[in-house]
């Protein structure tokens, strides 16, 4: 169990170190009841929208399916999801946000968010690179994933982008050319 425990405080503080030098204002953690986390990676979150429906996000791993490390019941960790990555699960005051830690050069590229949505959603390219969940019957957006941002441990940009495959959103952070000094962090953010 010390092992597991390990992994998660090093990914804390992985990721921490690289959001306190970035000097943005990033969202607080925040307790929100409208925010279900199932157990493991694959269960994901079921996350609030505008419109009073909710939106699923799983997290896939390539290697086994993950049970979360609960830190406080805004924050978990999925330790060792990928080689060399962690993901931290934390909720917001409008949503959620998936703070990918990628170790090393090892870590792969590509990230898996499967997306379930409620009756009469869709999901619009928006030109900022992210993703509107769209009310279809309305055209009002009732949530939104942000453009994915990344960057190293001196939080130089790494380039990171999305792509939709169906209804999984495949987060890519090109990290390998970019000479970056690890941990690099990428960071998926929902909100509605």
């Amino acid at each position: 169990m010390r092992h597991a425990r390990d992994e998660v405080t090093a990914a804390i503080e992985a990721a921490t170190g690289v959001l306190a030098i970035s000097g943005r204002s990033e969202p607080p953690e925040y307790e929100n009841p409208d925010v279900s986390w199932g157990e493991l990676a694959s269960e994901g979150v079921w996350a609030p929208t505008r419109d009073g429906q909710r939106i699923h996000i799983g997290v896939a791993g390539t290697s086994e399916d993950r049970a979360a490390t609960i830190v406080r019941p805004s924050l978990r960790v999925f330790a060792g999801l990928e080689t060399d990555t962690d993901v931290m699960g934390q909720t917001t005051a409008a949503g959620v946000r998936f703070v990918t830690v990628l170790n090393g050069p090892d870590a792969p590229e590509e990230f898996r968010f499967p997306v379930r949505l409620g009756d009469g959603l869709s999901l619009d390219t928006t030109p900022s690179g992210g993703y509107d969940v769209v009310h279809e019957r309305y055209g009002a957006t009732v949530g939104r994933f942000y453009a994915p941002w990344g960057c190293d441990s001196l939080y130089r940009t790494i380039p990171a982008e999305y792509r939709l495959e169906g209804t999984t959103i495949v987060m890519t952070v090109r990290h390998r050319d970019a000479d970056a000094l690890y941990p690099v962090i990428a960071d998926p953010h929902y909100v509605r």
